[in-house]
């Protein structure tokens, strides 16, 4: 018998995305084929600067979706948004973690220079506000789901100013591991994309991001990095029940690279 997938394999799911900043995030691409899979989104957005871009990029869904605003270093903005959210739903199905941020100044230079300052901020915002929104979250997603976190191949190897957030997103592919142990009798599945480069506005605070891109352009084995379009798709697939089985999982959306040892 032949069987056909819908093509809208997330109908009737609740997502919270976390991090769409302008057209060009990997959260809006994520969001986006979420939506178009049958998705409801509900959004946050950073501070006053951002609420516009997410607010004019949400409107495309249509008028009625749901944004606010929450700090993930807040422990109070935290619980002020799923105090939101729970005005809308009583149950979520899926999360987006893509919130990354280090000081410019770590970016650059050696490693060895990261300030205590900048280490701490660093995992406080891109690796322990998974742990604080899964804290949040699970108690909510009562039929279980998906919850995604957006790394990147700098959390295994060593690349030129990536520094600190090389560090910060080791500890957050850590942190989607142990998360999966406690969250998996819940069936909740925790995983994360590591992207290949994208040209978004955080990649471009990365000293050196132009020649990252023609390194993976000469090196990965289909001859370049990924798409947006791309990362949306594995986004759907993960958040899918084509992805039942796969937990605590890193999956390299690169073109390839993360095979390559010269």
């Amino acid at each position: 018998m032949l069987v056909l997938m819908s093509n809208q394999p997330l109908s009737g799911k609740t997502a919270i995305v976390f991090g769409v900043a302008n057209k060009r995030s990997i959260a809006w691409a994520i969001a986006k084929a979420w939506a178009e899979a049958g998705a409801t989104l509900i959004f946050n957005y950073q501070g006053e600067r951002l609420k516009g871009n997410v607010e004019q990029l949400a409107g495309t869904f249509g008028d009625d979706v749901a944004m606010y605003p929450c700090d993930v270093t807040s422990d109070e903005e935290l619980d002020t948004f799923f105090a939101n959210v729970k005005k809308h739903t009583d149950k979520i199905d899926l999360v987006l973690h893509s919130v990354a941020f280090a000081p410019k100044e770590a970016l650059e230079g050696d490693f060895v220079s990261t300030t205590r300052e900048a280490y701490s901020i660093s995992h406080d915002i891109s690796a322990y506000s998974l742990v604080a929104l899964a804290q949040r979250a699970a108690p909510m997603m009562t039929e279980g789901g998906s919850i995604i976190a957006m790394s990147y191949y700098g959390a295994a190897k060593v690349v030129p100013h990536y520094n600190v957030m090389g560090v910060a997103k080791a500890s957050l592919e850590a942190s989607t591991r142990y998360l999966a142990s406690d969250l998996g009798s819940k069936k909740i599945r925790v995983n994360c994309i590591s992207a290949g480069p994208v040209q978004t506005l955080a990649a471009r605070g990365i000293s050196g991001f132009g020649t990252m891109i023609k390194h993976y352009e000469d090196h990965a084995p289909l001859g370049r990095s990924c798409t947006p379009k791309e990362l949306g798709s594995t986004g759907v697939f993960l958040a899918s029940e084509g992805a039942a089985s796969i937990t605590g999982q890193v999956i390299y959306v690169d073109g390839g690279y993360q095979i390559m040892g010269m």
